[in-house]
C-alpha cells in the first residue's frame, strides 16, 4: 500500500529530501523549508481518511492554552521545540480574561505529575472539534476518566480562541510543523510499508477504521502517545533529538494485530496457562497480568520487532519485563516468513504449536527485571547551566544552542571562535563537526565532506567520531558511491562505545543505499 498523507509534498521539497535526512538527529527546523507552505487541512476531512501525518488545530489549541496557563514541564530542555518559547514569550505580556481564567483552571486540575497532565490534555484534544467551540466529537461517546476530569474545558478554549486570534497564530506556526513533518515523512512513510510487508497486509487495516499520526510542537519533547476510541488510533509525537519512528511503528502494529487478538482470543486462551508466569515479573504492569489476550498480542508485537529489526536480543528483553511468550511466538514466526498466507490469516498458528511443557523448560531460565528497561536507560542531561561550563567548552555550548535554534551563521560564528580559544583536540573535532553539519544544511556538501574528515584526525569521543562516519557514509550514498559509503557504515559501527542510534542508523546503510528512495511516495 501506498502511504498518504494530509497534503502533498512539492516536488521541490522532494528533491531537497535525501540531503535533508542528513540530519535526522536534530530535529526542529532541520529539513529543508517548504516554499509558500500549504495550511494545514482541518479536522473537517473525511474520517476514511488513512495514515496521514499532520498537526491537529484542537491539540495545538489546547497545549497552547496549558502553556501560557503554567504548564512548563521541560521547558528548558534542548529538544523542546523553539517554537513554544517563542509562543509562550508573545503571551506572556499579554493581559486576557481567558488566559486569567485558564490559568485557574490548570492550577485547579493539576494532578501532580507533569507526564500525567500532559497525557490528560491530550487525550481530551483528540475527542473534541476544533473551533469555533471545540465541543466532542462524538457526544454520546463514553469518554474516558482522563478526558471526564477536564469537564468545563471546551468553553474556555472557545475564549481564549477568540479573543487571543488564535487562529492568526495557527497560520503563523505552519512552517514550523512543515519542517517536523518534513523530518517524519519519509521515515514515517518507510515504517508503515516495512510493516505491511511484513504482515503481507494489502490495506491499512480493516474498513472504517484509521490511524492517524499528529506532530505537536508545544509538548515536553520526548513523548510518543497513543490512543484507541471506537474506530480511530491516534499517535501524538513532540519534538526530539531522533524522530520516534519505533513508537510510531509500534502504534501501527497494535492497530492491524490487536483486532486480531480479540478475533482469535478463543485459540489465544488455550495457552492462558503460560499467563502464570507473568504473575511474578515485578516490572510488568497490571493490565497486562489480568489480560491474557493482551499479554499474547502484546508479546507478538515484540516478536515482530524483534524479527523485522533482526534483534534476537529484544526477545530476551521483553521475556525479563514479563512478555513470556514473545520467545516462543518468535520461533512460530520464522515458519510463518517461509510461507505466503498473510498474517490475518495465518494468525492462529503462531499460537496452536506452543507446547507448555517446552515453555516451563524455558521460564525456568528466565531471570525477571527488578526495575524497568525504561528505569535504567540513563539520558543526557537536558539542560546544562551555564555557570557550570567555563572557556572553550562554554563558547562550544553557546554553538550548539545557536545551531539547535537554526541561527546557523551565528552558530558557525561561534565554533570558529573554539577553534581559537583552544588548542585541545576533542573540542576542535565537536567545532569541526559542527562546522560541517553547517556546511550540509547550507547544502554544500563538499565542504561538508571535508570537516567531517577533519573531524577525524583530530581525537573526537565516540559520538563525534561515529556520527561523523554515519554522515560520511550517507553523503557517499547521496553521490552514489556504494563502496565507499559501505565502508563509512562499517568504520561507524567499529567505534567503540558508538551510540544506538548511530548503530541502528549504520546498519540500515548497509542493508540499503541511504536516500535511495527518497522524493518518492
Amino acid at each position: 500500500m501506498s502511504l498518504r498523507f494530509t497534503r502533498e509534498i512539492p516536488a521541490t521539497f522532494r528533491s531537497a529530501l535525501a540531503l535533508g535526512l542528513l540530519f535526522t538527529e536534530l530535529l526542529g527546523a532541520q529539513a529543508p523549508a517548504r516554499p509558500q507552505a500549504q495550511p494545514l487541512r482541518r479536522q473537517t476531512q473525511a474520517a476514511s481518511d488513512q495514515n496521514q501525518l499532520d498537526g491537529n488545530q484542537a491539540l495545538f489549541t489546547v497545549l497552547a492554552a496549558i502553556n501560557v496557563a503554567g504548564y512548563d514541564d521541560q521547558i528548558d530542555a534542548v529538544s523542546t521545540h523553539p517554537y513554544r518559547h517563542q509562543l509562550r514569550t508573545q503571551f506572556s505580556t499579554k493581559s486576557l480574561d481567558s488566559i486569567y481564567e485558564l490559568k485557574r483552571f490548570v492550577r485547579d486540575h493539576k494532578v501532580g505529575d507533569p507526564k500525567a497532565d500532559l497525557s490528560r490534555y491530550i487525550s481530551y484534544a483528540l475527542l473534541i472539534n476544533g473551533p469555533p467551540d471545540f465541543d466532542y466529537r462524538d457526544p454520546d461517546m463514553v469518554r474516558p476518566a482522563d478526558v471526564s476530569s477536564l469537564e468545563g474545558l471546551s468553553p474556555l478554549l472557545a475564549a481564549f480562541y477568540r479573543e487571543a486570534n488564535l487562529e492568526e497564530e495557527w497560520q503563523r506556526a505552519q512552517p514550523f510543523y512543515d519542517q517536523m513533518i518534513g523530518v517524519y515523512h519519509e521515515p514515517v512513510a518507510r515504517a508503515i510499508l516495512g510493516v505491511n510487508g511484513y504482515l503481507r497486509n494489502t490495506t491499512s487495516g480493516y474498513l472504517g477504521r484509521r490511524f492517524q499520526v499528529y506532530v505537536d510542537l508545544l509538548g515536553a519533547p520526548n513523548q510518543v502517545q497513543t490512543r484507541s476510541y471506537q474506530d480511530d488510533t491516534f499517535v501524538v509525537v513532540t519534538p526530539s533529538a531522533e524522530p520516534q519512528i519505533d513508537g510510531i511503528r509500534h502504534a501501527y502494529l497494535h492497530y492491524l494485530l490487536d483486532p486480531l487478538g480479540f478475533k482469535f482470543a478463543e485459540e489465544i486462551q488455550k495457552k492462558h496457562a503460560l499467563g502464570d508466569y507473568a504473575q511474578g515479573a515485578g516490572t510488568l504492569p497490571d493490565v497486562y497480568k489480568s489480560d491474557f489476550v493482551l499479554l499474547a498480542t502484546e508479546s507478538l508485537i515484540k516478536a515482530v520487532e524483534s524479527r523485522m529489526d533482526r534483534k534476537p536480543a529484544a526477545v530476551d528483553q521483553a521475556m525479563r519485563g514479563g512478555f513470556v511468550l514473545t520467545a516462543a511466538i518468535a520461533e512460530q514466526l520464522a515458519v510463518y516468513e517461509k510461507q505466503e498466507v498473510a498474517m490475518r490469516l495465518y494468525f492462529p498458528n503462531l499460537f496452536t504449536p506452543i507446547d507448555y511443557k517446552r515453555e516451563q523448560k524455558r521460564m525456568a531460565g528466565v531471570e525477571f527485571d527488578l526495575v524497568p528497561v525504561t528505569a535504567r536507560v540513563v539520558r543526557p542531561a537536558q539542560t546544562q547551566k551555564a555557570p557550570e561550563l567555563t572557556g572553550a567548552a562554554k563558547t562550544l555550548d553557546e554553538a550548539d544552542q545557536a545551531y539547535t535554534d537554526r541561527k546557523l551563521d551565528r552558530a558557525k560564528e561561534i565554533f570558529l571562535r573554539v577553534l581559537e580559544e583552544t588548542g585541545e583536540k576533542p573540542l576542535h573535532a565537536k567545532a569541526y563537526y559542527g562546522l560541517a553539519r553547517i556546511a550540509v544544511l547550507q547544502k554544500d556538501p563538499e565542504t561538508g565532506d571535508n570537516l567531517f574528515r577533519k573531524v577525524l584526525e583530530l581525537e573526537p569521543d565516540a559520538d563525534t567520531k561515529s556520527w561523523s562516519l554515519l554522515y560520511l557514509g550517507r553523503l557517499a550514498d547521496s553521490q552514489g558511491d556504494r563502496d565507499q559509503a559501505v565502508e563509512q557504515y562499517k568504520a561507524a559501527l567499529a567505534v567503540e562505545g558508538v551510540p544506538d542510534a548511530v548503530r541502528q542508523a549504520a546498519q540500515k546503510g548497509l542493508d540499503a543505499a541511504f536516500g535511495k528512495d527518497a522524493g518518492k511516495q
